[in-house]
């Protein structure tokens, strides 16, 4: 099963689950969406894999966010998708997917069910 981590080497979170991936003999595919932005697309079926309310994908603490001028609450899939294929920095970190699942790895260790 291939394994890729959505992955901003700037943020500590994400270099963490990326060194706990690798202690665990995993050497996954690295994502830098920061360099490589997803399409809307993308964004979607992401959501959709990891489930629940699309809203804990979208880091709101951001600039970019606020210029939304929307809470968390207000927005929907389609909105959260389009508003992080804009804005690729507004994509929680990290998202690590494993086949038909991902999980967002805050803390890293959320990851782990994912692995089993």
């Amino acid at each position: 099963m291939t394994i890729t981590i959505w992955h901003n080497p700037r943020c500590s979170k994400s270099r963490q689950t990326l060194e706990l991936l690798r202690k665990r003999g995993i050497a996954p595919t690295i994502r830098e969406y920061l360099k490589a932005p997803p399409s809307t697309a993308e964004i979607e079926k992401l959501i959709d894999l990891v489930g629940g309310d699309p809203a804990e994908l979208i880091r709101d603490g951001e600039q970019e966010f606020k210029t939304l001028r929307k809470k968390k609450s207000e927005l929907g899939k389609v909105a959260i998708a389009a508003a992080i294929a804009a804005h690729p920095i507004l994509l929680q970190r990290s998202v690590v997917v494993a086949g038909k699942r991902a999980v967002i790895g805050r803390p890293p260790e959320a990851v782990l069910p994912l692995l089993s």
